[in-house]
C-alpha cells in the first residue's frame, strides 16, 4: 500500500475588516464632515433679518456703554498716562494738538460746528452705513458688521488696561475744553452729561475706529466717484475734529486704527476673505441639474404608476426571465416509443 500524499494549497490570506475599526473610522469621517459643514455654514453669508439686526445693534451698544462706563475712572493713572503721551509726542516733534486746539477755538463758528460734529456724526454716519449695507449689500453686511463689532470689543480692553485722560482734562496742558467754553449741546464728554460717560477712556479713539470703518466701506463699495472721495475724507475730517476739540491725542487715533485692523482680521478668519470681496447679494442655494433631472424622472414615474395601478420600475429592479417549460425526452416518457 503506497504512501498517500496530502498536499495543502495555501492561497493568499484575505484580511477581514475589523468591525470595530470600520465603525470608528466611519464615525470619525462623519465627525470631520460635520465640522467642515459647520465651518462652511459659518463662512457662508446669510441674508440679514431687520428685527434681529436692530435688536443686536441696540443690545450691543448698550453693553458697550455699560462696560465702558463700568471701567474704574482711575484719575491719577489717567492723568499720569496723559502726561507721558504728551511728553512722548513732543519728543517726536509731533505735539501739535495744543496749537490746533487754540487756533480752531479762535474761530467760533468753526469750533462750534466741530463740537456738534463730534457729538452727532459719530453715530449718524455709522448707522447710515449699516443701513446702506443692509439694503444694498446684504451679502456683505454680516462680515462688515463683524468688523465693527470686533473693533469695538477690543477697544474695551484698551479702556481697561490704559486709562488715559483727554488733553482737555490735563492739569498742565493748558488745552481749551471747547464744549464748556462755547456751551455746545449734545456732547457727553463735558458739561452736565459728563457724569454719564467715562472721562478717562480716550485710548483708543473709537471716533477714528468707526469713521475709518465707514470711510473704507464706502470707498470699497460705492459706485459713485464723489461718494468714494467723501468716504476717504470722512476719517480725515474726524481726526481734525478730535484734535481741535481736545478730546484725543493723535496717538489715540493710532490706537483706533490698530483696533480696526484687529476687526478686519477677525472677519477674515470667519469668512475667509474681506467683506468687500464677498458677493453683493445672498443667492438661494441652487439644486444641481442632475439632482433636478432625477427628481423629475421619479415624479413622472410615480405619476405613471398611479395611473396604471402598478409600481413604477426603478433602477434596482432586475428583469428575471420566466422559466421555460422543460420537455421530457421521449425515451423517458411512459407509453412513448423509445430507443432500444
Amino acid at each position: 500500500m503506497g504512501d498517500s500524499q496530502v498536499s495543502t494549497q495555501e492561497g493568499p490570506s484575505v484580511a477581514c475588516p475589523s468591525p470595530t475599526k470600520d465603525k470608528t473610522d466611519s464615525t470619525g469621517d462623519r465627525g470631520r464632515k460635520g465640522l467642515t459643514a459647520r465651518l462652511r455654514g459659518t463662512r457662508s453669508p446669510r441674508r440679514p433679518r431687520l428685527w434681529f439686526e436692530v435688536l443686536l445693534i441696540g443690545v450691543s451698544y448698550w453693553l458697550y456703554s455699560l462696560v465702558r462706563n463700568a471701567v474704574p475712572e482711575q484719575r491719577t493713572a489717567a492723568l499720569r498716562n496723559a502726561d507721558w503721551v504728551w511728553s512722548f509726542e513732543n519728543t517726536l516733534g509731533a505735539g501739535f494738538e495744543h496749537s490746533v486746539n487754540h487756533a480752531v477755538n479762535s474761530v467760533t463758528w468753526l469750533i462750534v460746528s466741530m463740537n456738534y460734529y463730534y457729538a452727532t456724526l459719530h453715530f449718524i454716519v455709522t448707522i447710515g452705513v449699516l443701513v446702506w449695507l443692509f439694503r444694498s449689500h446684504p451679502g456683505r453686511y454680516a462680515a462688515a458688521r463683524l468688523v465693527l463689532f470686533a473693533t469695538t470689543g477690543v477697544a474695551l480692553l484698551g479702556y481697561y488696561l490704559v486709562p488715559l485722560a483727554p488733553p482737555r482734562l490735563m492739569t498742565g496742558g493748558h488745552f481749551v475744553d471747547t464744549v464748556l467754553v462755547h456751551h455746545t449741546w449734545g456732547s457727553m464728554a463735558s458739561g452736565n452729561l459728563k457724569n454719564m460717560s467715562n472721562q478717562y477712556a480716550a485710548m483708543p479713539s473709537m471716533h477714528i475706529g468707526w469713521s475709518l470703518w465707514c470711510g473704507l466701506t464706502i470707498f470699497a463699495l460705492a459706485s459713485v466717484p464723489w461718494a468714494r472721495v467723501l468716504g476717504l475724507l470722512y476719517p480725515v475730517a474726524t481726526l481734525v475734529v478730535i484734535v481741535s476739540t481736545a478730546n484725543h491725542f493723535w496717538l489715540d487715533a493710532v490706537g483706533g486704527v490698530v483696533c480696526l485692523g484687529f476687526g478686519f482680521a477677525v472677519a477674515y478668519v470667519v469668512y475667509g476673505t474681506l467683506p468687500h470681496r464677498l458677493a453683493r447679494r445672498v443667492e438661494p442655494p441652487r439644486t444641481p441639474l442632475r439632482t433636478r433631472l432625477v427628481g423629475l424622472g421619479t415624479a413622472r414615474g410615480a405619476g405613471a404608476a398611479g395611473r396604471t395601478g402598478r409600481r413604477a420600475p426603478n433602477s434596482s429592479d432586475r428583469s428575471v426571465p420566466a422559466p421555460s417549460a422543460s420537455r421530457t425526452p421521449a425515451a423517458e416518457t411512459p407509453g412513448a416509443p423509445g430507443r432500444r
